[in-house]
């Protein structure tokens, strides 16, 4: 196995995707944003001072996809066919679970736009909950599917979930 960013002289560089054939390609990423009940609470009653938690957190999560290949340097731009992004309130974390799924038709996977939409997401929550609770904790930022292309299809190991509901 070589990382494909460095050429022979091992110098950082864009991979020459220019042969490749256009594929469909899909992946989904996931994270987590850890809470006080409170601060849930808050988000799932629609009361936060800042608006829609979640609605705002959803529409940063497909501008963070669209805005990746700005923020990674070596990540090609792609033109992304569909982003979603689900938080779903998890009193058991206490927090919100995030997904992001990205799809496009290209020469390269989408993974790094399911990442930044998911930990976009993440970040925006913080923002707009850091007024009442500075001590969220980001985490599990992981791609759980990624399939297309040469390289196929892949699928994270389910993680398993210890007592207390919190992620392994």
């Amino acid at each position: 196995m070589s990382l494909t960013h460095f050429d022979g002289a091992g110098q950082a560089h864009m991979v020459d995707v220019s042969d490749k054939a256009d594929t469909n390609r899909i992946a989904v990423a996931e994270c987590h944003i850890r809470m006080l009940p409170e601060t849930l609470a808050l988000i799932e009653s629609g009361s936060a001072k800042k608006g829609d938690v979640l609605g705002i957190a959803r529409l940063a999560g497909i501008m963070g996809a669209k805005k990746t290949s700005d923020l990674i340097p070596l990540c090609h731009p792609l033109p992304i066919t569909k982003v979603t992004v689900d938080l779903v309130p998890d009193p058991a974390l206490p927090g919100v679970r995030i997904e992001a799924s990205v799809k496009t038709t290209g020469k390269t996977g989408v993974e790094m736009e399911a990442l930044s939409a998911a930990s976009t997401a993440a970040l925006t929550v913080y923002d707009m909950c850091k007024a009442v609770d500075k001590a969220m904790e980001i985490g599990g930022l992981r791609v759980l599917l990624k399939d297309g292309g040469k390289s196929g299809r892949y699928e994270a190991a389910p993680e398993a979930s210890p007592k207390g509901g919190e992620p392994a």
